[in-house]
């Protein structure tokens, strides 16, 4: 507020200060003031505003009196609304108890008196005071705003539980550059483990090249070891956020509120069918809409914020051996090595020593065996009773069941048409409905009086 103050006094000065020359005369003056007044001026804010002549006269007068801070707005000052018997309450009632918030001091304080000051108020009152302490005397935590310096500098990663497609839940997998806010890598899937991080991660490196960081959270799929592997074969530093505190992911929630808002919105009205239809629509809506449209924090276009001087790509050799997945056995005195049920032959000379297996966590069949970082040939299938890794779960087959042809509500009303007819053809519930033609009203005046008549003769 005091900023916003000497803008407004610097405005005045500026304005006030040719005309305030002791060497012009009161005519001189006059004339000056008069011009000034009549013209538009670009206020302390950046709006066209007009000055009356009285208001430059009395800047004038409150400048040769006070000096430059005679021409700073008084602040306002106001009474507290808020007794001070009800805030010396709050202050006892938290040094009291220190775990107490603001909240259940405000609900201490209505139970007690029956009304109670606001929340916000007593929480201003409290850090005035310095008591918005930790229990151990320390302040709260401060969270500055971060931002990588260039592109691929720090990927983020997420997941977003999305739509259901054929009863199945879906998940978005995705991966945010900090720098530039380009959704580098992302998929659709049906289920949130490390074969579909894997497989968002590979699109976004194949498509946006290598970054220096990858920050994750410390679910179950982040924290494999196959992910690790993945990031070590690239030269990528693998950073896992802080266990509950997810401060640091702020951009990738932010993207997902856009897509919630968006995205997922425009599902309710144009439904899809499967998932390979809905990573096209989502693909669409990412590289046509969000990276082509400026931002909001940036002030440009993720593409175009996206600098590719610098990025550098994986090869093709690269890309396979980064997510081949390893594991590491004992070769057993016959020359075999079992891997999740599976029995392989390998070179006898490897027999008794700890070689690594490497493999697509998909095809089983296929092992590569390598000893001290040496490729030692392909280990052979003796005896395969798994084909995939049991991490390695394919998407579910979403196959839509044949119409039956079977309208069950209409068979009902066939059945309770058959049974209206048994009963003489009288539907007694529909006679309660008032466009049914019992229902409606005999407007028939005469033939009313006549069976009125009829009625009273009988009586008697």
């Amino acid at each position: 507020m005091r900023d916003r103050h000497r803008d407004v006094a610097l405005f005045r000065y500026s304005l006030i200060r040719p005309v305030a020359d002791e060497s012009l005369t009161t005519k001189q003056r006059g004339r000056l003031v008069r011009q000034l007044a009549a013209q538009d001026h670009v206020g302390p804010h950046g709006e066209l505003i007009r000055v009356s002549r009285s208001s430059i006269d009395r800047w004038i007068r409150a400048w040769r009196a006070g000096g430059f801070d005679a021409l700073m707005p008084a602040g306002r000052t106001a009474e507290p609304r808020t007794p001070a018997a009800m805030l010396e309450l709050a202050v006892k009632l938290k040094k009291e108890n220190p775990d107490r918030t603001a909240a259940q001091v405000r609900r201490i304080i209505r139970a007690e008196a029956g009304w109670s000051p606001s929340e916000r108020t007593v929480q201003r009152h409290f850090a005035r005071l310095g008591l918005n302490l930790r229990p151990d005397g320390t302040p709260p935590e401060v969270f500055s705003r971060f931002e990588a310096a260039h592109a691929n500098d720090m990927w983020t990663g997420d997941a977003l539980h999305g739509t259901i497609i054929a009863n199945h839940k879906t998940y978005l997998l995705a991966f945010i550059d900090d720098h530039s806010r380009v959704l580098a890598g992302y998929r659709w899937a049906f289920a949130e483990d490390t074969v579909r991080l894997e497989a968002a991660l590979r699109a976004g490196l194949a498509s946006r090249g290598i970054p220096s960081c990858v920050y994750l959270d410390n679910g179950s799929a982040m924290v494999s070891r196959q992910l690790l592997r993945a990031c070590a074969v690239l030269g990528i530093r693998l950073v896992h956020s802080t266990v509950r505190r997810p401060q640091g992911r702020g951009k990738i929630e932010r993207f997902f509120r856009t897509v919630r808002d968006e995205f997922l919105v425009e599902l309710k009205t144009t439904p899809v069918g499967d998932l390979g239809e809905l990573n096209r629509l989502f693909t669409a809506w990412v590289e046509t809409v969000y990276h082509h449209r400026v931002h909001s924090e940036t002030g440009e276009a993720p593409i175009d914020r996206f600098d590719t001087t610098k990025v550098k790509f994986p090869t093709a050799g690269q890309l396979r051996e980064a997510f081949l997945w390893s594991e590491t056995r004992t070769v057993t005195k016959v020359a075999t090595v079992s891997l999740h049920g599976n029995h392989y032959q390998v070179d006898v000379a490897l027999v008794g020593r700890r070689v690594e297996f490497a493999f697509d966590p998909f095809d089983l069949t296929n092992i590569e065996v390598r000893f001290d970082g040496r490729p030692m040939g392909n280990a052979v299938p003796h005896r395969i009773s798994r084909h995939s890794h049991p991490a390695a779960r394919p998407d579910p087959v979403i196959e839509a069941a044949p119409p039956t042809g079977i309208d069950y509500l209409r068979l009902i009303e066939a059945q309770r048409d058959q049974d209206v007819a048994a009963r003489g053809g009288i539907d007694y519930q529909q006679l309660s409905l008032p466009d049914h033609p019992n229902c409606k009203p005999n407007t028939d005046t005469d033939t009313d009086t006549d069976t009125d008549t009829d009625t009273d003769e009988d009586a008697r």
